[in-house]
């Protein structure tokens, strides 16, 4: 069998040089480079994305849409990275360690839907307590979730590195207002959730990493499990799993930072609380577990390889 033959469409943002970086050097992959100035060129477009084995959308919404369409190969494998098919029928979710039927369901696929960052911060925490019966289907979910600004894509990462930033940027800045956020649908759809939580997203000044904590009133869960009871329930839920692990349980714990895990491929799960309260936090990467890490993981399983490889 030759090399696997990949393309990134939109390789020059954020997500897509991140990709890159985590895959140039593998001698498995080929990528395949459309010249800089064609990368707008229909035609060319299509040849390249027609070519690939695997794919990596890395588009808005809109353009990934189009990107889809022009692909006629039947045996062009898709990861997208967009918003765009994240709850769309025919599309796997790419969070692999939701189950093993998840897991299952991504080596077999050909179209991937890699998940949102905040949507799995709150989806890693809240998904294993809805399945294990302890979170009920209609609790009142609340959620923030802190993020590098480097989420932001371009735009943002410019006016924060700025020579002259302006001076609001300096401080934390709650987001996403009217609490319709874009990572909300899959956040209910990937949960089981009845309602939409109520999400706020929370921009800060320093590159990447990310801290996504959902607020539980243990009195409403089914059970009443204290905060150690909902963490070893969840350390058993991801007992296997190698980038997602659940922290031991402290009753005195100290300050969660949540840049601590940029550039790595691993998420966290920190329970706090005490009998009556529970505090859940994913600490990872935006733009590894939360973007291309994680659709790098997802090819690694469509081809069958050891999923951890080019992300350690």
């Amino acid at each position: 069998m030759g090399k696997i033959k990949v393309y990134i469409d939109g390789q020059s943002g954020t997500t897509g040089l991140q990709i890159y970086d985590r895959i140039g050097a593998r001698d498995d992959l080929t990528l395949l480079r459309i010249d800089e100035d064609k990368r707008h060129d229909p035609a060319e477009r299509r040849k390249y994305l027609n070519s690939a084995d695997i794919v990596f959308l890395c588009l808005p919404d809109a353009e990934a849409v189009e990107a889809v369409s022009m692909i006629g190969n039947p045996h062009v494998r898709v990861i997208d990275a967009s918003t765009a098919h994240r709850t769309a029928d025919g599309w796997v979710y790419g969070f692999p360690e939701l189950s093993h039927e998840q897991r299952a369901k991504i080596a077999a696929g050909s179209r991937i839907a890699n998940p949102g960052c905040h949507a799995t911060g709150l989806i890693a925490a809240a998904a294993p307590l809805v399945r294990m019966g302890i979170l009920p289907a209609d609790y009142p979910l609340t959620c923030f979730s802190l993020t590098g600004y480097s989420g932001g894509g371009k735009k943002m990462i410019a006016q924060y590195e700025a020579d002259e930033p302006e001076k609001k940027l300096a401080a934390p800045g709650i987001y996403g207002l009217n609490l319709h956020h874009k990572h909300v649908p899959e956040m209910q759809k990937m949960t089981g959730l009845a309602y939409p939580p109520v999400f706020l997203p929370v921009v800060d000044d320093y590159y990447k990493g990310m801290a996504t904590t959902i607020e539980l009133q243990n009195r409403l869960l089914n059970g009443r499990p204290s905060a150690q009871e909902i963490r070893d329930r969840l350390a058993e839920y991801y007992r296997d799993e190698h980038f997602v692990q659940v922290m031991p349980y402290e009753e005195k714990h100290g300050t969660i930072y949540a840049a601590e895990l940029a550039g790595s491929n691993e998420l966290r799960l920190i329970v706090c609380g005490h009998e009556d309260q529970t505090t859940v936090t994913s600490l990872f990467d935006n733009l590894g577990k939360g973007a291309s890490g994680a659709a790098v993981q997802n090819m690694n399983i469509m081809l069958g390889v050891d999923e951890t490889t080019g992300l350690e």
